[in-house]
This record gives C-alpha cells, structure tokens and sequence, in this order.
C-alpha cells in the first residue's frame, strides 16, 4: 500500500474508495490532505452524526 500511495502522491492523485476512504487508506490521509480539509470534514461529520453511531471508530475518531 506504501508504494501504491505513494506512485499516487507522485502524480498528484488522491487515494479514494468506492464507499470512502477506507481503513487500508486511512493512515495516508495526513499525506495527501491538510490538517484544516481533515477538520472541516470532522465538523461536517459531527453536524450530520453528532452522536457518532455511523461507523464509529473508523476514520475520525
């Protein structure tokens, strides 16, 4: 998964999933986004599931 994430970096793609990112491509999320995209996708998370009961554990948490 290292090479491929990072042939992907190389040529400015990003990793993507069929439903998400994926726990496979959670770990290269620092890689590829900012700090700030990384939050602002946590709020957005917290509006729609303040609770956290939609996959919990998986990518934000």
């Amino acid at each position: 998964m290292d090479m491929v994430m990072n042939i992907v970096y190389d040529l400015k793609g990003f990793p993507s999933g069929e439903h998400g990112i994926g726990l496979a491509k959670k770990e290269f999320l620092k890689k590829f986004f900012s700090v700030y995209h990384i939050n602002r996708w946590k709020a957005i998370k917290r509006v729609f599931d303040p609770k956290n009961i939609m996959n919990p554990g998986k990518i934000f948490d």
